[in-house]
């Protein structure tokens, strides 16, 4: 057995939503935990995230509106199983739709304010067997991090909404221009702004909220000792059981001994362009909205321990476009819903639209590099035409007024015709004029033939203009008046998505598929449970949690009693 400096039950590796739901869960149960948190911030991948959770048959729920055979007849329709796949299984999904609800009750029991995310925020292919068209998605309640302790509000990580205002508010906002409602929230919202600054308060939305309650439930309820710029080097192991870790402390290693389990939730390998090539050539850590600290690390321990990497080529992708600032942005614009609005489209290098544009981000990034791989796509064209500048918002731009220096830095191209469009953008005119001549006729038909864009999926509508009548109107706008403008647009992301095999208690697997004894893992760190499919918003902050959850509740041998 190694000595040790120090000794914990439970020992955390990170600081994302899982490690603090399972450390709420320890301390709950009497045990002592460490969090080892590698960056100067607490918060993880969360926090810089949207801080949403998809969870199933929620609390927040109406009585008859989900129940656990519609989410399992759902992800047994959307998730792919196979061999390229193991990280996700019926069992393992299963386990997901059961306990998640669970960890829910849970969390909000200790003291978590948390609340639905919208009653209009569908599954992302809401169409299939046990698809919800109205939400099982989970987020924070904004949070003032003045409500934290000591020197602690500064060092929760940078949120992507340092503002009172909610998710389902930035999507109403960004009508401005044509909503008088959407007026009334912008005015709500800058009015918050200015009472917070003048009352002392920070407010913060999104997963910067999510994580901030988290930290203040930790905090108060003294649940565990977290030591920032304290990355972990190595996973100590007696035989095939995991005993310790190896960290830094004063700049000198440092070993914690861990009595019951480890658990590594150290995010992704976003930000290691090493990792990248090798298992996503065609991403680039450049377009990456991963936070600075996400290179891997667990990823290689746990291969170097004899464990199984799994789904590598998994991201969550995020599109984006490199307009002025793109490369020293802290969030990354993207384009998602560029494309799923009327009067736009996407195109390969060739000219050709090749997808469904009103698709969910990791699907759109994730069919990008597949058509890459056959026609030059990266980076591809976002094309509209003047309708679309003048009712849309684009980068930073609300209102119809097109920046100066969108022109001037070469990242707006424009064209009075789409033949002159065509040639900025060195794709052949008449492929071009074809492609947007055969979209504008769907957009007569009211059909797109090609690929169903506007059709069953009420997905499609939530991305589209909100403001106009129900069903394919939301996404279908002929393009015809110009100028014509084109924007690039390549396959970024929040975060990798592939990573260590687990069971379904959470525990890390060697490549015979044992388990090791007392290893644990979830999140980005993972193999995904959802397979290399996104099937709602926060279909990652949701498992980690949960997983996060299970895995302490097995470590602590609590079975299946009751912890709320």
């Amino acid at each position: 057995m190694a000595d040790f400096d120090e000794t914990f039950d439970w020992v955390v590796v990170g600081s994302g939503a899982g490690s603090v739901s399972s450390a709420l869960l320890m301390k709950q149960a009497g045990k002592s935990v460490v969090i080892l948190e590698k960056s100067p911030y607490f918060g993880g991948t969360t926090a810089k995230s949207g801080g949403v959770m998809w969870i199933p048959n929620n609390r927040f729920m109406d009585p008859g509106e989900d129940d656990e055979e519609q989410a399992i007849t759902y992800l047994d329709s959307v998730v792919k199983d196979g061999p390229e796949f193991p990280g996700t299984s019926p069992e393992k999904r299963r386990t997901y739709v059961r306990e998640a609800p669970r960890m829910l009750d849970f969390v909000v029991g200790q003291g978590v304010a948390l609340e639905r995310g919208s009653h209009y925020w569908p599954d992302y292919y809401d169409e299939l067997p046990g698809g919800n068209k109205t939400s099982r998605t989970v987020t924070a309640v904004p949070f003032n991090k003045k409500e934290l302790p000591g020197d602690w509000p500064g060092k929760l990580r940078l949120g992507m909404l340092e503002m009172p205002v909610r998710l389902d508010d930035g999507l109403q906002i960004s009508n401005m221009s044509r909503s008088w409602a959407a007026r009334g929230v912008f005015a709500k919202t800058a009015a918050r702004v200015v009472m917070g600054k003048l009352t002392g308060k920070h407010w913060v939305s999104a997963g910067a909220a999510l994580q901030g309650r988290m930290l203040k439930a930790i905090l108060e309820k003294n649940a565990a000792d977290i030591r920032l710029d304290s990355p972990v080097n190595e996973i100590i192991l007696d035989g095939d059981k995991a005993v310790g870790v190896v960290t830094e402390k004063d700049g000198k290693p440092w070993r914690v001994g861990a009595n019951m389990g480890i658990l590594l939730n150290a995010g992704g390998f976003g930000m290691n362009a090493e990792m990248r090539a090798k298992y996503i050539p065609k991403s680039s850590n450049d377009w990456s909205n991963a936070i600075e600290s996400s290179t891997g690390d667990m990823h290689r321990e746990v291969e170097r321990i004899g464990g199984e990497l799994a789904q590598m080529d998994q991201m969550v992708g995020f599109p984006g476009t490199r307009g002025p600032g793109f490369d020293t942005a802290y969030m990354k614009p993207g384009t998602q819903n560029v494309c799923a609005k009327p009067h736009a489209i996407q195109v390969d290098q060739s000219g050709e639209r090749y997808m469904n544009e009103a698709s969910s981000y990791e699907h759109i990034c994730q069919t990008m590099m597949e058509r890459d791989a056959v026609v030059p796509a990266i980076p591809s064209w976002a094309i509209m035409d003047s309708q679309y500048m003048i009712k849309y918002p684009l980068h930073n731009k609300m209102g119809s007024r097109i920046p100066k220096g969108w022109r001037e830095s070469g990242w707006l191209k424009e064209g009075n015709t789409i033949e002159e469009l065509a040639e900025k953008i060195g794709v052949p005119p008449e492929k071009l004029r074809a492609t947007v001549d055969r979209w504008n006729g769907f957009v007569d038909a009211g059909l797109d033939a090609d690929f169903q864009r506007g059709c069953d999926r009420e997905y499609q509508g939530y991305l589209g203009d909100h403001l106009a009548p129900q069903g394919p109107a939301r996404t279908l706008g002929k393009i015809e008046k110009g100028p014509f403008y084109a924007v690039d647009v390549v396959p970024g992301d929040v975060d990798t998505y592939g990573g260590v095999m687990t069971d379904c208690e959470a525990r890390v697997l060697k490549k015979d598929g044992s388990p090791f004894g007392n290893l644990y893992a979830c999140g980005i760190t993972t193999a995904s449970p959802m397979g290399d499919v996104y099937p709602g918003a926060g279909a990652s902050i949701g498992p980690s949690m949960t997983f996060g959850w299970i895995a302490a509740r097995h470590a602590a041998g609590l079975g299946n009693q009751d912890l709320t």
